[in-house]
């Protein structure tokens, strides 16, 4: 079987890249930083006649890039990734919004409302000095039950 170059390749575990590999690119990003300070170190020669200041920067850069270079090639291999998690739990439903419950009642018929009405109304006094006399024995203590 033949191995497909520049296809994505997913990591399904939590190991660490190989050795060669990791060792093949820190000796990468060495070789990038030391071109870097090649450059820098011609152009402070090219540019110390023409632009010193500019020669100045980029001589600076020719010494200080060498101690980042190895910095970097030294830093040592990359973290351990974190392994996926091997279970993953199903999402959990909502529970439903909670309605307020109904109690049952006695529901009345046009003709029991319409007879209670009429019995509230008879038993109710009329209005007039009667019916205030009525409102206030209803009031009143009863005598003799021991409230004074």
């Amino acid at each position: 079987m033949r191995k497909q170059s520049g296809s994505e390749v997913f990591r399904i575990s939590g190991a660490r890249t190989g050795l060669t590999e990791d060792v093949r690119g820190r000796q990468r990003r060495y070789i990038i930083s030391m071109a870097v300070r090649t450059l820098s170190v011609i152009l402070t020669v090219v540019l110390w006649n023409v632009e010193r200041p500019l020669a100045w920067v980029t001589l600076v850069m020719g010494a200080l890039l060498p101690y980042v270079a190895v910095v970097f090639a030294n830093a040592g291999r990359e973290n351990t990734p974190v392994a996926p998690a091997a279970y993953v739990p199903p999402p959990v439903a909502e529970a439903p919004p909670v309605r307020p419950v109904l109690e049952a009642t006695k529901v009345e018929s046009a003709a029991e409302w319409a007879t209670a009405r009429t019995a509230e109304r008879d038993a109710a006094p009329a209005p007039g000095p009667a019916a205030e006399a009525a409102t206030e024995r209803a009031a009143a203590p009863a005598e003799g039950t021991g409230a004074a």
